[in-house]
C-alpha cells in the first residue's frame, strides 16, 4: 500500500477514535464511529486476497448496521426526552437498542459471528487494530451510558460471551481465530462489571490491549499464522518465543502475571455486589480459555524433538527483538506487584 494512503488512513483512525471518545453529542459520536469504519476498511482489504475482500465486506455490513442502530437509539431517546447528551440516555427502549448496537460493534454474543471471520481475513497488524483500537470507542460509549443499561441483560451477554469464546476457541488451529475467540471471552469479563464499576472495565480493556498488542506484534515478527508453523519457530527466535509464552500465560489470567489483576478485581467486585454465583460461573468458564492458551504456549515453547511436526526447521536469526515488543511483554507480565498504584484496592 502507498505510504501516503496508509498515513491518511492511520490519521483518520486516530481522528475517528478521538472524536467519539471526546464527544457529548450522539451525532458526533456516530460520526467518529463512521470515520473509524471507513478508515479501517482499506487496511483490511489491502492484500486483495478474496478472503480479505470478504472480511472487509462483512466488517462494513456489520458496522453499518450497528451504527444505524446506535443512531436510531439516540433519536428515539431524543424523541421521548428531548436530550441528545450521551450521558442522558434514559428511555428503556433506547437503552435496549444501544446495548444491541454496541454489542454488535464489539462482537459480544449473540452478535459475535463476524469477528473471527474478519480477523482471519485481515493481516496481523490490522488484526491488532481490530482487536484493540477499534474497540475503544464502543467501550467508551458503554462507559458513559453504563448507569442507564440493564445489568441483568449485560450479565447474561457477558456469561454467554465468556462461554462461547472459550468453547469455540478449543477446536481452532488458526492463531488469528483463536485470538478472536479470546477477545470475545475477554469482552465478557469487561461487560459483566460495567454496571457496577465502569472504571474496572476500562482497566481490563487497557491491560487486555497491552497483552494482545505484545502477542500480535510477536507473531508478526516470527510470521506465524497456524499452530503447525508456530511449532517450528523456537529454532528461529528462542528469546522471542519465551516472551510470547509468558504473554500467553498472562492473557490466560494466571498469577503472578499482569493478566490476573483484572480478573481478581472483577471477582472481588462481583462478590461485593452479592453476585457470587455469576463470579463463580465466569471464573469456571475462563478455564476453557486457559486450555487453548496453554495449547498455544505448548506449541510456542515447550515442543521439542521428536514431538515436533514434519516441517523443515527454521534457521536461527540474530535479528534483535523490536524494543516495542520487549516493552509490551514486560508490561504484560510484571505489573501485578504494583497493582495498588494502578487500581487502589479498597
Amino acid at each position: 500500500m502507498n505510504p501516503q494512503a496508509k498515513l491518511i488512513f492511520t490519521i483518520s483512525l486516530l481522528l475517528g477514535t478521538a472524536i467519539t471518545i471526546s464527544s457529548n453529542h450522539w451525532i458526533m459520536a456516530w460520526a467518529g464511529l463512521e470515520i473509524n469504519t471507513l478508515a479501517i476498511l482499506p487496511l483490511i482489504s489491502k492484500s486483495h486476497h478474496p478472503r480479505a475482500i470478504e472480511a472487509a465486506t462483512k466488517y462494513f455490513l456489520v458496522q453499518a448496521t450497528a451504527s444505524t442502530l446506535l443512531l436510531f437509539s439516540s433519536m428515539t431517546n431524543a424523541w421521548y426526552t428531548g436530550q441528545w447528551d450521551i450521558t442522558q440516555l434514559t428511555h428503556p427502549i433506547s437503552c435496549l437498542i444501544l446495548t444491541s448496537a454496541i454489542a454488535m460493534k464489539l462482537g459480544l454474543v449473540p452478535f459475535h459471528f463476524w469477528f473471527p471471520e474478519v480477523l482471519q481475513g485481515a493481516p496481523l497488524t490490522t488484526g491488532l487494530l481490530l482487536a484493540t483500537v477499534m474497540k475503544f470507542p464502543p467501550i467508551t460509549l458503554f462507559f458513559l451510558t453504563s448507569h442507564s443499561l440493564n445489568p441483568t441483560l449485560l450479565t447474561c451477554m457477558a456469561i454467554l460471551s465468556a462461554a462461547l469464546g472459550g468453547w469455540m476457541g478449543l477446536n481452532q488451529t488458526q492463531i488469528r481465530k483463536i485470538l478472536a475467540f479470546s477477545s470475545i471471552a475477554h469482552l465478557g469479563w469487561m461487560t459483566i462489571i460495567i454496571s457496577f464499576d465502569p472504571k474496572l472495565t476500562l482497566l481490563n480493556f487497557y491491560i487486555y490491549s497491552l497483552m494482545t498488542a505484545a502477542i500480535f506484534l510477536a507473531l508478526n515478527s516470527i510470521k506465524a499464522l497456524k499452530l503447525t508453523t508456530l511449532m517450528t519457530t523456537w529454532t528461529k527466535t528462542p528469546s522471542l518465543n519465551a516472551m510470547l509464552f509468558l504473554t500467553l500465560l498472562s492473557l490466560a489470567g494466571l498469577p503472578p502475571l499482569t493478566g490476573f489483576l483484572p480478573k481478581w478485581l472483577i471477582i472481588q467486585e462481583l462478590t461485593k455486589q452479592s453476585m457470587a454465583p455469576a463470579a463463580t460461573v465466569i471464573s469456571l468458564l475462563s478455564l476453557l480459555g486457559l486450555f487453548f492458551y496453554l495449547r498455544l504456549a505448548y506449541c510456542t515453547t515447550i515442543t521439542l524433538p521428536p514431538h515436533t511436526t514434519n516441517h523443515m526447521k527454521q534457521w536461527h536469526t540474530n535479528k534483535p527483538t523490536h524494543i516495542t515488543i520487549a516493552i509490551l511483554t514486560t508490561l504484560s507480565t510484571m505489573l501485578l506487584p504494583i497493582s495498588p498504584l494502578i487500581y487502589p484496592l479498597s
